[in-house]
């Protein structure tokens, strides 16, 4: 089968990995609460059943995006479907709290094999001017996990319990692995593993997970600021080490003259804000839909629909629009509605009514889903095509590493504000005589995130216009 003919099967392969990924990720959270209750588990323990997987991705992701350069991605990426089967199953079947932890790790290997092809694949499969419009129907996948996810999860959870939500993506794991071995186009001779980067790998995965460790943790009453100050230290140890080896390996996991290019470094960064802007916004949100207009678990999760309903409506538009403007104007724009609508977020009052909330999130998903696929394509549409799995990769990384910032951004700011005004309290105490300090918390965290967000804006308008839209490696076949 000719790859022109191929394109689409192998975009609904893409697809389904990422909607099972991101539908995995939603129906976890929701079952929490009943995972706890089952192992009679404390909470900072039932959390790594999420952190793990979380940790385990962003630590991993350059690692497998390097591997798929070397080795071929449909070989990566079919077998991180047939690895998050694998990992579902066990955690199905899960006898104890470690095990199900041990399992989320096998499953976040899968997905992170899957998250760093994903976008490789897609670019290799389409041709230029059709990258923005690919990528943009991705993150109608995205959008469809995410909406569907809680609902799907909780229905499960209902009727049978935790361990439904592992078993339904298990055959659909093993086929569309199956079906990836004989869909996926494999353009790339595979190359020896002669020479890899498994130093710099090592500490590359060290770092990460100290960072990520710190951020996550930043506001724990569990861990102390001595034990976050250690982590910092040794990531900082640790990532000046693995800089040391990456200019010294003759095949680097990570080349470090790609931070020089304008168009890598600019969509990186960004990115990394865009991400950490949107999660200050579904971090607070729900607690204030909780704690203040006290709407239960489904009015709750009707209102935050309004993020990725608009990123699912936004996101083609968005894609196909890339194909014909560039990233620029998309991408500055995206991040500026994205900042406003967390700045109109931060006019809520304690008398907002549930749709007073929705459109201010349907704007920052609106302005996320515009920034997406155009900061993407321009990034992938610049590399070479051996550098295809690093890039995907990066990109991803600075995703994930973005939503942990956000968290803990948003966290650290709205607790500083509600401690200082109500002498030292925790949210876990909140009453409705708590309101006026919570607003103002809630109003200065939201505006602060308003600001990174326009941060990231003016340093996406750095990159290049339309006419550097496109790799400078057209002659390659595409």
């Amino acid at each position: 089968m000719s790859r022109s003919n191929n394109k689409w099967l192998s975009f609904m392969v893409v697809a389904v990995g990422v909607f099972m990924s991101t539908l995995d990720s939603s129906m976890v959270n929701v079952a929490l609460p009943s995972i706890m209750d089952d192992f009679q588990s404390p909470l900072n323990r039932t959390e790594w059943v999420v952190l793990v997987y979380l940790l385990t991705i962003t630590a991993t992701l350059l690692f497998w995006g390097n591997l798929s350069d070397k080795i071929g991605r449909r070989k990566i990426y079919s077998l991180g479907l047939l690895a998050f089967a694998f990992g579902s199953l066990a955690c199905a079947y899960a006898p104890s709290l470690s095990w199900l932890i041990t399992s989320r790790f096998t499953q976040a290997i899968g997905a992170a094999m899957m998250m760093s092809t994903g976008p490789a694949i897609i670019k290799e499969t389409f041709p230029p001017y059709q990258l923005g419009r690919s990528l943009g129907l991705i993150g109608v996948a995205v959008s469809l996990g995410l909406m569907t996810g809680p609902s799907v999860g909780g229905f499960l959870i209902h009727f049978y319990s935790w361990r439904a939500i592992f078993f339904i993506t298990v055959p659909i794991g093993l086929l569309f692995s199956l079906l990836a071995r004989f869909i996926l186009y494999a353009p790339q001779t595979p190359s020896p593993l002669r020479g890899f980067d498994w130093f710099g790998a090592g500490f590359w995965a060290v770092s990460l997970t100290l960072a990520s460790l710190a951020i996550s943790h930043a506001t724990s009453p569990v861990w102390s600021i001595y034990t976050i100050a250690i982590m910092i230290i040794a990531f900082f140890v640790c990532m000046i080490i693995f800089i040391l080896l990456e200019n010294k390996a003759p095949q680097p996991l990570l080349p470090l003259n790609f931070f020089k290019q304008r168009f890598f470094s600019v969509g990186i960064l960004s990115a990394m804000l865009s991400f950490s802007v949107l999660f200050t916004a579904v971090m607070l949100t729900p607690f204030y839909l909780d704690r203040v207009l006290n709407l239960n678990a489904a009015g709750i999760g009707l209102v935050m629909m309004a993020i990725p309903v608009s990123v699912m409506v936004v996101a083609p538009l968005a894609g196909w629009l890339y194909d014909q403007v560039g990233a620029k104007l998309l991408t500055t724009t995206g991040l500026l509605l994205t900042a406003g609508g967390l700045w109109f977020l931060s006019g809520i009052s304690a008398t907002s009514r549930p749709f007073d909330i929705s459109w201010r999130l349907a704007l920052t998903g609106c302005g996320q889903a515009l920034f997406l696929s155009p900061n993407s394509a321009s990034v992938l549409s610049h590399v070479k095509k051996k550098h295809n799995g690093i890039s995907a990769a990066m990109l991803a990384t600075a995703r994930n590493l973005g939503m942990m910032v956000g968290v803990a951004m948003s966290s650290l700011i709205f607790s500083l504000y509600f401690n200082k005004l109500t002498n030292g309290l925790d949210m876990k105490e909140f009453t409705p005589a708590h309101i006026g300090p919570f607003m103002t918390a809630l109003k200065n965290a939201f505006i602060f995130a308003a600001g990174v967000g326009v941060v990231g804006a003016i340093i996406s308008f750095m990159r290049k216009g339309k006419s550097d839209m496109r790799s400078p490696l057209e002659g390659e076949k595409h």
